[in-house]
């Protein structure tokens, strides 16, 4: 299978890569100029830029355009630090950010894949508003693009008698594919990635509840608002799918999904003292445990789904691919971006440092909000998550403690920006495309856009006003 193949090459490049030892990843980010960030720049510029000029041809060359961006970091990185410095920290980075990452990814992407929902729905204002609400339910347990594929279908087969059906479909992404996965590490990759940095596995859960409750709340109310108008003024029109009983096949994925939380929970919780140490990594016992749950999830959700379950929902490996593959890129363009930050005020970035923080040196949680969400409407919002934890010193204990307004507005900003364009999380531009394929008259880039600010931005500026200030 393609997907196996590149997963493994991906593991035997770094193995091969990492002969010899390394006791860290040995970069100092003050030594830096921002022209280092450059690459990381370029690669996020072109991920938001070339799919809009060519989507054919970005789909044939994404992996090419990511690699030929790290190789314009790595050469320089390795004549400017040395081979030993720029070995070491590509291990680290492969070791502890990539590969962790990657596999929940897969695991969730493919244990989703299995669940399908057949049967037909009356798409009425009710009905709509509740399928909205068990989405965003669900994003923050199999993830915003496990719960966005589980549903999106159904609800499309719904509404599919509807003459205004467009709204239905934007809100979706607003709060299935984005605002719902805000309360675990499941939910949305940058949760993850700071739960692999170190924030409990619980802290989202019980610090965003209130700003996700009150954001989705308003954009929820508003949906159904909206819905109840266009569907009176549509009058009752005769549903052209014929009415079949609702039935959910692939009902063990649950079950694997269930055994992904528990590993994710067990690698918080238990601590058994057991390292592995590759290429001078120190790898802990409980996170290689972990990831190798999460291979044989995702062997298992193969083996045990229908081969028909897959094909009805539409399931390929195209997404992932293409994250693993731009991901990868993302991670290694990143190295110097996040050594720069971690350099703080005697990094290249000290006016970043200055501009999210108060004159007296308090963070400006405002700030941090808005930027990591602006960047995140255009960038992809999981190194954006990145690039702003570091900012706020990328010490986990602390911004959990101290910091918890700090690490609340970037995990805000994140999650809940994503839904500004098709591009601001990976789920977007999926249920963009599905929606086009059945027939729906998708708003272009900047139409969406036109959603995005006449809804979310008012409300995002009264969440500020109310979380923030």
């Amino acid at each position: 299978m393609s997907l196996y193949r590149c997963v493994l090459k991906g593991f035997c490049a770094v193995i091969v890569s990492s002969t010899s030892a390394f006791a860290s990843d040995g970069i100092d980010g003050s030594s830096f100029s921002p022209l280092w960030a450059f690459p990381f720049m370029g690669l996020l510029l072109s991920i938001a830029i070339f799919p809009l000029i060519s989507h054919p041809l970005w789909e044939k060359h994404q992996g090419k355009i990511a690699l030929l961006w790290s190789c314009l970091l790595l050469v320089p990185l390795t004549l400017f630090v040395g081979v030993n410095g720029t070995l070491a920290a590509l291990v680290h980075t492969a070791f502890l950010d990539y590969i962790p990452f990657i596999l929940m990814l897969l695991a969730l992407f493919t244990t989703a894949g299995g669940i399908v929902v057949r049967g037909n729905l009356h798409g009425a204002p009710i009905t709509n508003a509740a399928l909205l609400i068990i989405g965003s339910i669900l994003a923050s347990i199999i993830g915003t693009t496990g719960a966005s594929m589980v549903l999106i279908r159904p609800l499309i087969r719904a509404n599919d008698n509807r003459q205004h059906n467009v709204h239905i479909v934007v809100f979706f992404i607003f709060l299935v594919s984005n605002i719902g996965g805000s309360l675990t590490p499941l939910g949305d990759p940058p949760l993850f990635l700071g739960f692999l940095k170190g924030v409990n596995f619980f802290w989202t859960t019980l610090n965003l509840y209130r700003e996700t409750l009150f954001v989705g709340g308003i954009v929820l109310a508003i949906f159904i608002a909206l819905d109840f108008y266009l569907y009176h003024k549509e009058g009752v029109t005769r549903d052209p799918t014929p009415d079949t009983s609702i039935r959910i096949s692939g009902i063990i994925n649950l079950a694997l999904i269930a055994c992904i939380i528990a590993s994710v929970l067990m690698s918080a919780s238990w601590k058994p003292g057991i390292f592995v140490s590759l290429a001078g990594i120190p790898l802990e016992g409980q996170n290689i445990a972990r990831d190798a749950i999460m291979l044989i999830v995702t062997y298992a959700s193969l083996k045990l789904t229908t081969k028909i379950d897959r094909i009805d929902n539409g399931f390929n490996w195209g997404p992932i691919v293409e994250v693993a593959k731009l991901f990868a890129g993302i991670f290694v363009t990143m190295i110097p971006v996040i050594a720069m930050l971690k350099a703080g005020p005697n990094g290249a970035f000290s006016p970043l440092v200055a501009l999210v923080s108060h004159s007296d040196g308090m963070p400006n949680t405002q700030a941090y909000f808005w930027l990591t969400g602006i960047l995140s409407s255009f960038l992809d919002n999981a190194p954006t998550y990145l690039v702003f934890f570091e900012l706020a010193g990328g010490d986990a204990q602390h911004l959990m403690n101290e910091g918890t307004l700090t690490l609340i507005a970037i995990s805000a900003g994140a999650v809940f920006m994503g839904a500004n364009t098709y591009i601001g999380n990976a789920p977007n531009f999926m249920v963009y495309a599905i929606a086009k394929d059945r027939g729906i008259a998708m708003p272009s880039f900047f139409g969406y856009m036109m959603w995005s600010g006449a809804i979310l931005i008012p409300t995002y500026l009264v969440a500020t006003f109310i979380f923030f200030s």
